[in-house]
């Protein structure tokens, strides 16, 4: 009986930890760099670290997609047949904060990558840890 008080505690801890996680960088080919010089890679790394600190905010974008369509096949009646079927998507948006913060990230370590490449020096600053 202790043990199904315990459940629910546990599921709602893991769903939280979850929630908490660090976001990690999205791949961001470096190959996009390779035209800027040293002083041009250092300026759009300063760029979007200042963005990132100054908080960052995704493009606002609303709106529902719905879909229209004929469907066949074993539908209500138990024959064949067309029937009309209706879909509503209501997802989450690639447009969030996280999102956006995970693309920056990856464009950084892209920045820093070409660098690399090309024996320049970067003055990175450290993520914080969350």
């Amino acid at each position: 009986m202790k043990r199904l008080y315990w459940m629910p505690v546990l599921a709602l801890s893991m769903l939280l930890g979850a929630c908490a996680s660090t976001v990690k960088p999205a791949y961001v080919s470096p190959t996009q760099y390779q035209a800027l010089n040293c002083q041009q890679l250092q300026a759009e790394y300063n760029r979007i670290q200042q963005y990132i600190e100054n908080g960052v905010q995704p493009a606002k974008r609303t709106g529902v997609g719905v879909g229209v369509g004929l469907g066949g096949g074993w539908a209500r009646g138990g024959g064949w047949g067309i029937s009309p079927t209706i879909s509503v998507n209501m997802g989450q948006s690639m447009n969030t904060k996280n999102t956006e913060l995970a693309n920056l990230l990856g464009q950084q370590d892209a920045i820093v990558q070409a660098a690399q490449f090309k024996g320049c020096p970067m003055i990175i600053k450290q993520r914080p840890k969350s």
